[in-house]
This record gives C-alpha cells, sequence and structure tokens, in this order.
C-alpha cells in the first residue's frame, strides 16, 4: 500500500501520529473477487471506485468493535463489594414488584 507524502509523518494538532495523513483508513473488499485494500479518506467519502483487480464493486469492511460494561452489577465490579455488604435478592425484589402491580 502506497502512503501519501511519501510515507512521512504529517503532524497532527503539531504533534507527529506516526501515520502519514490526518484522515481515517478505511477497509474496502471487492463483492466479486474479494481482494481486500485500504484508503485514506476523509470521513463519509464512498467507496474509492471500482477494483483495481476485477473492476468489480467495493464494500466497506467493518471491524470487530470494542465495548465495556462498566458500573454496579456486572461481575468485574461486583468483587469490589464488601462480603458484608447485603446482596440484593433480584428474584425477589421482581415477585414484590408483581405483587405491587396487581394490587
Amino acid at each position: 500500500m502506497e502512503f501519501p507524502h511519501g510515507g512521512q509523518p504529517v503532524p497532527a494538532m503539531g504533534v507527529p501520529c506516526g501515520y502519514p495523513v490526518d484522515m481515517p483508513v478505511y477497509e474496502y473488499a471487492c463483492r466479486s473477487c474479494g481482494h481486500r485494500l485500504e484508503e485514506v479518506q476523509p470521513m463519509g467519502a464512498g467507496p474509492p471506485g471500482p477494483c483495481p483487480e476485477c473492476g468489480g464493486e467495493l464494500r466497506r469492511v467493518y471491524g470487530a468493535v470494542s465495548i465495556r460494561f462498566s458500573g454496579w452489577g456486572f461481575s468485574k465490579t461486583d468483587r469490589l463489594v464488601s462480603g458484608d455488604r447485603p446482596k440484593k435478592d433480584y428474584r425477589t425484589l421482581k415477585q414484590k414488584a408483581d405483587e405491587l402491580r396487581e394490587s
């Protein structure tokens, strides 16, 4: 893959970013032959054109997204609760809520 600017880093907000440009890199795959390529484009830009290998249509490839659950109620944070603190019994709370709803 060829980088613009001869592969030289371009400063981002006055600090070198280590990547040649200050635009996102998008990955595309050809619907016909499966050829994959990366393109540096401004946000919101469409596919860069036809596939360079076969001329087929390119589609954007989305990578895995990281998700982090935080706050009380998740196993990672539950162990932070001291042992002497009473834990909530959610089944009992649900039954009580159902009883209140019925009355």
